[in-house]
Order: C-alpha cells, then structure tokens, then sequence
C-alpha cells in the first residue's frame, strides 16, 4: 500500500467514524421531532370540561380548539413541507419549535377563551417538524435505510398519542390544566435546545428549489405516483377514522357501557399500528407498493373476517375488535411506505409533496368517516360498521394496486429504478 492510499484510508475511516458519531445523536432528535409533531392533538383533551367551567363558555365554543387545530395543522403541512424544500429542513424545524413553545405558554396564561383559542391553534404550527423529520430521514439514510428508520419512528407517532390522553389527565388531575401546556412548553424547549446542537442541514443548496410555489405544487399533483400513495394513505387513515367514530356505538351492548373497557379494547387499535410500524422497518427489501400492497390485504382479510363473524351472529367484545386490530397493523405498514413514495415523486420537492400528501389524507381521511357517519345506527351497528371499514378499506387496497402498477410502469421506463422527474408524468 503507497503512503497516498494509507492517507485516503486514514481519512475515508475518519469521517466513517464522524459520521457514525453523529448519525445516533441526529436520529434521536428527528424522532423526537415526529413525536412532538402529534403529542398536542389529544393531550389536553381530559381536561376540556375544566377549560369550559374555567372560561365560563360553552362547551361546543372550547371543542373549536380541536377543529380549529386541525385546520391549521394541515395547512401548516402544506405550506411547510414547501418553505422547507426551499430554505431547508433545520429553519423550518426550529422556527416551528418556537412557535409552538409561545403558543403553548399563550395557553397556559389565556385569560379569557378567544386568547386561549388563539393560541391553540398557533400550537398547530408544531405540524411542520412532522413533514420535515420525514424528509430528513429520507435524506440522511437513503430510500432502503429510510424504510427502517422511519418504520420505528413511526412507533413514536402510536406511543405518543396513546400516552398523551393518560399524562394530560394526570397533570389536570394534580396541578390544574394549565399545567399541561406549560409540560408541552418545557418539552418544546427541551427539544428546540437539542434540535440548535444536534439538528443539521440535510438539504444542500444545489438540491433546493428555486421556482414559485404554484410551479412546485403543479409538479406533485401531475404525478400519478404521487396521487396513488396519497389516495392509499387517505383511505387507510379513514378506515382508522370511521373506526374511532363508530366504535363505541358498536360496543355498547357488548361492553355493557363501561368506559374504561372501552378504552383498553380501543387501545388494541394503536397496539397493531406499533406492530405494523415494526414490521415496516422490517421489510426494507420490498418496494414501496409491494409493502403498500401486503399492508392493504391484511388490513381487508382481517375485516372482513370480523364481517363474516358479525353475520354469523357473533357477539363476543373479542369478535370485533379482534379484526379491527389489523387496521393498526395495516396502517403501521402503509404510512412508512406511503409516506416514502410520496416523497420519491420528485426529488427536488421532497418536502412539498410530504406536506401537500400529509394535509390531503387528513382532509380525505374526514370527509370519508363524514360519508360513513351518515349510515351509522345504533341497530345493527356492528354489521354497518364492518361494511363500512371494510369499503374505506378496499379503496386503500385498490389505490395500492394502482400505485404497484405505476411503479412497474416506471421501472419499464427507468431500467434503473429512480423516480421519475420533472415532466415525466409518472
């Protein structure tokens, strides 16, 4: 070996080593970025009757805090998702952390319900770290290690959201509810101080984009690719979405109106999507839509097996939520692979289709658990309600055929199996 090659060895093994010193460090906050993104949405929710008696206001007035937020929380995902691919993921992240730590701190001390409102839809601002972690991970593992990593973030999204409720009863509980946005605000400033030391740039200046919005978004919607992940996603999101609606309805007899059952069987749900997430990052030797695909036909198979078991006369509590658990692990399959195939439409604006993918399965998501509410009855609740699951369902699986279909077209196309750009219609 000439002493140039020991050199080139030296240093190819120096940064190896920097990089893998760094790697964990930028991993872990990412991940805590995508579990911050989703904390605030159910967190407080415990304490609604207590911010209504504390405001002296009607109780539909303090429930525009959860459609008000949702609101906002997709729009910040579009727009987002757009501003990163342009001045890149770390000021995105960071500024939104801040707002989020003002909005959370405005809550704590509202004086009166318009400023606690206010400020509580500003908290939606935090949705932003959610398309940008997605992105970042992407980046910085490439598209076989981003199927892993982001299959165990996905973990976080489950976790986070099933621990909330439980933390923002205690704290109302113990100190009052204003204590659970200053425990929002401190963990906000917790991660924004480990976001400034350890958050990097993943987006280098040569790959941000330079032209108008309007231009970006026209780009991402003239994919077929684009709308066949994002079709999938929508529909999987709205079968977990009539499954909240109407599960209760369907319960009742069976749970003998017992709440605190009805939450541990809920929680199977939420279970099976950390299952799914698991088995994600799992499958990274698959392509997308094959993982797409196996998601869709497990969440199916199990529905309608719950379907045949309420025709059949079956009434035991374990006959419905045991199928409805493979819609968590459904989910916890679709949405890594999903939420990769959005962002491998155009490479370019990553960012952007995250977001726009991200506001449209939310608002997809809701108008299809609408359409499904409108034929929910307390009478034969079980068996509509599997019917209904079981169609949301179906469209999943069938948006998943055509996104393999794309794909296969794709790679007929590009023998080498990159996504297509700009202007290749795909």
């Amino acid at each position: 070996m000439t002493r140039d090659d020991s050199i080139q060895t030296a240093g190819r093994t120096a940064g190896e080593t920097a990089t893998a010193s760094t790697a964990a460090p930028q991993r872990t906050v990412l991940l805590l970025l995508t579990a911050l993104s989703v904390l605030p949405v159910n967190i407080y929710l415990p304490a609604l009757p207590k911010i209504a008696a504390t405001f002296q206001a009607d109780f539909a007035l303090v429930n525009l805090s959860i459609a008000g937020y949702a609101v906002i929380n997709a729009l910040t995902e579009i727009i987002a998702g757009a501003m990163s691919d342009r001045y890149g993921r770390r000021p995105v992240a960071l500024i939104a952390v801040s707002i989020f730590i003002v909005a959370s701190i405005g809550c704590a001390l509202a004086p009166n319900i318009g400023i606690f409102l206010l400020f509580r839809v500003m908290q939606a601002s935090i949705a932003a770290c959610f398309c940008v972690a997605l992105v970042a991970i992407k980046e910085t593992a490439g598209e076989r290690g981003a199927a892993n990593r982001i299959g165990y973030a996905a973990m976080g999204w489950a976790i986070a959201p099933m621990l909330g409720p439980s933390v923002g009863g205690i704290l109302d509980e113990t100190f009052g509810w204003r204590a659970i946005f200053v425990a929002l605000a401190l963990i906000g400033a917790a991660i924004l101080a480990i976001s400034m030391r350890e958050l990097t740039e993943t987006a280098g200046p040569a790959s941000r984009s330079k032209g108008n919005y309007l231009a970006s978004y026209r780009q991402i919607l003239g994919s077929a690719r684009f709308w066949a992940y994002t079709l999938c996603m929508a529909c999987s999101t709205g079968t977990l979405y009539i499954f909240l609606g109407g599960a209760s309805l369907a319960a009742s007899s069976s749970l003998g109106g017992s709440s605190a059952k009805l939450g541990f069987f809920m929680g199977m749900v939420p279970a099976g999507f950390i299952l799914g997430s698991y088995l994600a990052a799992r499958l990274t030797r698959q392509s997308h839509s094959t993982t797409l695909v196996i998601a869709r036909l497990s969440t199916c198979m199990g529905l309608l097996l719950g379907l045949i078991l309420s025709i059949s006369g079956v009434t035991h509590v374990l006959a419905f939520f045991g199928p409805c658990i493979f819609i968590g692990i459904g989910n916890g399959l679709t949405f890594p692979a999903a939420n990769l195939g959005v962002m491998s439409v155009r490479g370019h604006l990553s960012g952007t289709a995250a977001g726009l993918a991200a506001a449209m399965s939310i608002a997809g998501a809701a108008l299809i658990a609408s359409i499904a509410g409108l034929f929910l009855r307390e009478a034969g609740a079980v068996l509509t309600l599997f019917a209904m699951l079981l169609t949301s369902a179906s469209l999943a699986l069938s948006a998943a055929f055509f996104a393999a279909f794309v794909d296969r077209r794709l790679a007929v196309r590009i023998p080498n199996g990159e996504p297509a750009e700009s202007g290749s219609g795909a």
